[in-house]
């Protein structure tokens, strides 16, 4: 759409500039073109841009711009995020167009939301939002609101998307803009659990995006009231509404509106008992490729799979995709705690250049009061000094205040809930570090890996509470020999990992055998139940496995499963038939 302002001075320029930069109106129509269908109809905005790319020539330098903005949009709407980024940022620098500067940002802000670099796009919000009260199109100003409110809701910050929602719908918005803002705001409610008495809200929404011809948003609205169907017992209600419109969301070539609609289709049919269906649609949504990475479709994706697996009695599927599962699940609460760490990150940054801002401010204040009061008396100079202990005092404080939050959002980044050792990502940055260090000084290093024994029978028998209680008793257990330099750490469920430092097979082997014994000695009584609490252990040593990270985890796991095979509660060493200890004694 093109704005009143470059309307404006499109016709100025006919009577004041040379012939090669009037504005051509043949160029301008297929603009305004382009830009209506951008999103609606995304076959015709391709061909649109190429004919624009075309007749290049005939362009002034203000078409020309309209047009690279196009052809950013276009790039990161394909999944081309870095090329269309790069491309919105030199647009963002170098244009002397306010209204130009404004769309760019506005479109960076939304393609890091879509590569998950949130702590960039919140930067270049902030950047984008500083220009609003120069623009005067409410629609750039819908442009920027729509970005922030997009990115809100990827960082989990549901309040801000519902304020940004809300201010693009009492601003007069254009069909499309409500539709896109009534979307955002949907999907807020969602995500904070206050869909569920919104039929009416919803069915208006899809009408209102129908009418726009926004079939991305249409779509998403209509996943969503599907969800809301089934969630009120109304799957096959919710099975024949959804996929009627199953060639509506394939026409428009966007894979993560596409592995949303099919993974909710496969969860309906999962909780309906349609495991084919179901499975059709989980693979549907893998096709999708690496746009699905670290996403709730992808990991509902594997949960229907190996569920569906499960139910049909094939064992082996059912354990290779319950890997997948964990693994894509993991994936995904590591995105949900780096978005919450990206999000207070930046708003500690924003806390900070406000709070810099205020200083100077108030620096200019207090210099200006004191060539006021230099010829006064000795109690103004007094209160001169008062005053600006009471501004450092207030800079100390908020220095410190924002350090301490940063340091806890990194510990709670860097800890398992539950136990409060190393997470599984925290774990293995620490561990390959260790590893570096070792090869590069010519030290052994040994990893031992071990899982719970019949840990899920303990969950079964006596609850999670006491499966929790376990863990932890665990967890404090095998610290407890841990050493400085050692690292200690939960990979997931009830498996957990040391990497030691300086120790060959046999200290490795040595350290699990204790960490055996003391897992086998924890007394369970304060559970107020009497079971047995085992271990199976996997040691791999870098004297026979190399120094790669990921190669000695694989190889302690298969040490591990060769202790669940020959009995549980052991010790195995990769590469070895025998090792000292690995049948425990009576």
């Amino acid at each position: 759409m093109i704005r009143k302002f470059a309307i404006g001075l499109a016709a100025a320029a006919l009577l004041l500039a040379p012939p090669r930069l009037l504005a051509s109106p043949a160029f301008e129509a297929m603009l305004r073109q382009a830009e209506a269908v951008r999103s609606s109809e995304p076959k015709q905005f391709e061909a649109l841009l190429g004919q624009l790319n075309a007749s290049i020539g005939s362009a002034s330098a203000a078409q020309r711009e309209q047009l690279d903005y196009l052809k950013a949009y276009q790039l990161s709407y394909s999944g081309r995020y870095d090329l269309g980024i790069q491309a919105a940022k030199e647009l963002f620098e170098k244009s002397r167009d306010v209204s130009v500067r404004f769309r760019a940002g506005s479109l960076i802000v939304n393609s890091y939301a879509s590569t998950r670099d949130f702590a960039e796009g919140l930067r270049y919000l902030n950047q984008t939002l500083a220009l609003i009260d120069q623009i005067k199109d409410p629609e750039l100003r819908h442009h920027a609101w729509a970005a922030g409110g997009s990115i809100s809701n990827h960082v989990g910050s549901y309040e801000d998307g519902i304020r940004y929602a809300e201010l693009m719908l009492g601003d007069s918005p254009s069909p499309r803009t409500a539709c896109f803002a009534g979307a955002l705001r949907m999907e807020a409610w969602y995500n904070l659990g206050q869909l569920k008495d919104r039929e009416d809200e919803l069915n208006a929404l899809i009408s209102q995006c129908v009418a726009a011809g926004e079939p991305i948003f249409i779509n998403y609205a209509r996943a969503y009231r599907a969800r809301q169907m089934a969630d009120l017992g109304d799957r096959n209600e919710a099975v024949v509404f959804l996929s009627q419109f199953l060639p509506e969301v394939e026409a428009t070539r966007y894979p993560r509106l596409i592995g949303e609609v099919h993974s909710t289709l496969a969860a309906i049919y999962l909780a309906a008992g349609d495991f084919g269906s179901a499975e059709h649609h989980a693979r549907r949504t893998l096709s999708q490729g690496a746009s699905m990475s670290s996403s709730a479709p992808l990991v509902t994706a594997y949960r229907v799979l190996f569920e569906s697996a499960l139910q049909r009695g094939d064992t082996a599927a059912a354990l290779a995709h319950h890997i997948n599962y964990f693994d894509a699940n993991q994936a995904y609460v590591d995105e949900v705690k780096a978005r919450a760490y990206a999000y207070q990150q930046v708003m500690g940054e924003t806390r900070e250049k406000t709070q810099a801002i205020e200083l100077l401010s108030r620096q200019n204040q207090v210099l200006q009061l004191q060539q006021q009061v230099d010829a006064q008396q000795q109690r103004n100079t007094l209160l001169l000094v008062a005053l600006l202990a009471g501004l450092l005092g207030t800079i100390a404080f908020w220095a410190w205040r924002t350090k301490k939050a940063q340091l806890l959002f990194r510990r709670l980044a860097e800890t398992d809930a539950l136990t409060g050792i190393s997470n599984r990502m925290h774990f293995s940055r620490r561990a390959e570090e260790a590893l570096e260090y070792c090869r590069k000084d010519g030290e052994d290093a040994g990893l031992v890996m071990f899982d719970l024994d019949e840990f899920k029978a303990i969950n079964d028998r006596f609850g999670h509470a006491v499966g929790d209680w376990v863990l932890k008793q665990v967890a404090d257990a095998c610290s407890a020999i841990c050493r400085k330099h050692d690292r200690f750490g939960r990979l997931g469920g009830e498996e957990f990992a040391f990497l030691l430092v300086g120790c060959d097979l046999g200290s490795s082997i040595a350290l699990a055998q204790e960490c055996r014994k003391r897992i086998a000695a924890i007394d369970t009584a304060p559970t107020g139940h009497v079971f047995r609490i085992t271990a199976s252990f996997g040691v791999a040593g870098t004297r026979g496995c190399g120094y790669d990270f990921l190669t000695l985890l694989s190889r302690a796991d298969d040490a591990l499963y060769r202790s669940k095979r020959e009995g549980r509660d052991r010790v195995h060493v990769h590469g070895l038939d025998t090792a000292p200890g690995a049948v425990p004694t009576a």
